[in-house]
């Protein structure tokens, strides 16, 4: 195994294909294994890690789990027995991939997270962005938006992954801080937007005083907001995670989605193979590392657009 050191690299949303074989010219080799190669999130996230890798000279070897995990606990294990000098992944559950882990670092490898932590497990360092922060920024938009009157709210959650578990506990901290708010629902919909479309259809019928709904991503967010279409719903507010382009479109069109938390993946791609660089450099890195979201609504939007 090279310089004894296995990286994982655990995130929330999208993955690359890799490449594979031995590093040439003695390089680092990194295998990566995301969430899944299909949101725009984790395609940025890789974008990020490739730059900072080129920088660095270190070979990244990535593959996708597309959410399966078995499928990624099969890729970590390729992965050490690739020799690889560190692993970079995003858990699809974070205690189901603890396991195979722990007997990587059991093996002297060393086990860095990004975007999603891995429960369980001791990691290096722990890259992702400040969702504590973003969902307290989403609970705060609302109880502006609502103003006085408050009302109930909701939060479609995804409880199996820890970005989200921050996410929620923000947005749970906000309402609590809230005079107006009250939380009436916490269905989960496993980020999905299909389960996401019947959940909210669900949720509104049993609780039809929701006046405003997080939800946890941006897939979410467009199910809710299908959801609220076909009952003719025109009166609750839906803030989002992400702000992917399809969101973003929304949100300019008026849709019920009107706000949307903003992270930064590229810029945690970058900072993670930084991270992972430093180590197997023998430096010291920090053991966390939140990187700072923002949100947007309409206005911000059309600002970014006016010339």
């Amino acid at each position: 195994m090279r310089n004894g050191v296995v990286l994982i690299l655990l995130t929330g949303l999208t993955l690359v294909s890799g490449c594979g074989g031995a590093a040439e010219n003695d390089h680092p080799l990194v295998g990566v294994t995301l969430l899944n190669k299909q949101d725009v999130f984790y395609q940025q996230l890789e974008v990020g890690m490739r730059e900072a890798a080129e920088q660095a000279g270190i070979e990244l070897l990535v593959q996708s789990a597309e959410k399966d995990l078995s499928a990624q606990t099969a890729q970590v294990e390729n992965f050490i027995v690739r020799g690889v000098d560190a692993i970079v992944a995003c858990p699809v559950d974070s205690r189901g991939i603890a396991q195979v882990l722990q007997r990587a670092a059991e093996e002297g490898v060393a086990i860095f997270t990004a975007d999603i932590a891995a429960d369980g497990i001791e990691v290096v360092s722990h890259v992702a962005s400040d969702n504590v922060q973003g969902g307290r920024f989403a609970g705060e938009y609302l109880a502006r938006r609502l103003g006085d009157a408050g009302g109930a709210v909701a939060v479609v959650d995804h409880p199996e992954v820890t970005s989200v578990q921050d996410r929620v506990a923000g947005f749970l901290e906000a309402v609590e801080n809230s005079a107006t708010l009250e939380l009436v629902a916490r269905p989960s919909a496993q980020g999905r937007r299909d389960l996401a479309l019947d959940v909210a259809t669900s949720m509104l019928q049993a609780h039809p005083e929701i006046r405003g709904i997080f939800a946890i991503n941006d897939e979410t967010a467009l199910g809710i907001v299908q959801g609220l279409e076909a009952l003719g719903r025109k009166d609750v507010v839906v803030v989002g995670y992400d702000a992917i382009p399809e969101a973003r479109a929304a949100i300019l069109a008026g849709s019920p989605l009107e706000a949307d938390v903003v992270q930064h993946p590229r810029r945690m791609g970058n900072r993670v193979i930084r991270t992972v660089a430093d180590h197997l450099a023998g430096q010291a890195v920090a053991p966390d590392q939140p990187v700072a979201v923002s949100i947007v609504t309409r206005e911000t939007l059309e600002a970014e657009a006016a010339p």
